[in-house]
């Protein structure tokens, strides 16, 4: 094991809270059949990748929302209010802990997002702790939707590494998707898986970070 330089960090449950069930009950309440099956932590159907990937916009995806549903007449108020229902909010800590982490190393975000869930998540933070983006508290930071690409392919990591000239053996990729961690391992990032009984700052103190 090398020792680390750089560290990636993802957004969703890692940094701000999120929680799958609550728009998979959204979006079931609006229509959509087994929300589970169309949405969830490991895979989702090809209408939130496009999302996800810029390849569609806002207008789009909600056009694709109401296909889903069979229901035309779905305002745009109610499929944003069950997209954003996952939604919870960064923890009171966090933004100290990445300013002490970007004080020690080089530090980026790469996190899968949207036009309508990047929205959210910026007046959140603003609202609550009065910082207009996360740009304060990293190098630099990657959003899927405005690269055209999104975890896990290998593209995406490709491009931070390649763009920030990273040697991989020196990089922590720390995210809360198994499957995102799987291919940064293939290209020699070392990887931290980060969950609800083993957050941040359980990672941070187990690999001795500050």
């Amino acid at each position: 094991m090398q020792k680390i330089k750089n560290i990636i960090l993802d957004y969703g449950n890692v940094i701000f809270m999120i929680d799958f069930d609550k728009s998979q009950a959204a979006f079931t309440q609006l229509g959509i059949p087994e929300g589970t099956t169309i949405f969830a932590h490991h895979g989702q159907v090809a209408l939130f990748d496009e999302f996800d990937k810029g390849v569609i916009d806002a207008p789009q995806f909600r056009d694709g929302i109401r296909t889903l549903v069979k229901n035309p007449a779905l305002t745009d108020m109610q499929i944003d209010n069950a997209w954003n229902a996952l939604l919870i909010g960064v923890p009171v800590g966090k933004h100290d802990l990445l300013l002490q982490l970007k004080q020690n190393y080089r530090t980026f975000l790469l996190s899968n997002n949207n036009s309508i869930h990047y929205a959210y998540c910026m007046k959140h933070i603003q609202e609550r702790y009065g910082v207009q983006d996360n740009s304060g508290f990293f190098e630099q930071t990657y959003y899927s939707h405005m690269m055209g690409m999104r975890k896990p392919d290998a593209d995406i990591f490709q491009y931070v590494i390649d763009r920030e000239g990273l040697i991989p053996e020196e990089t922590l990729f720390i995210d809360d998707s198994p499957q995102h961690l799987r291919t940064a391992a293939d290209l020699g990032l070392q990887t931290a898986l980060c969950t609800l009984e083993e957050p941040l700052e359980y990672i941070v103190e187990k690999w001795k970070l500050l």
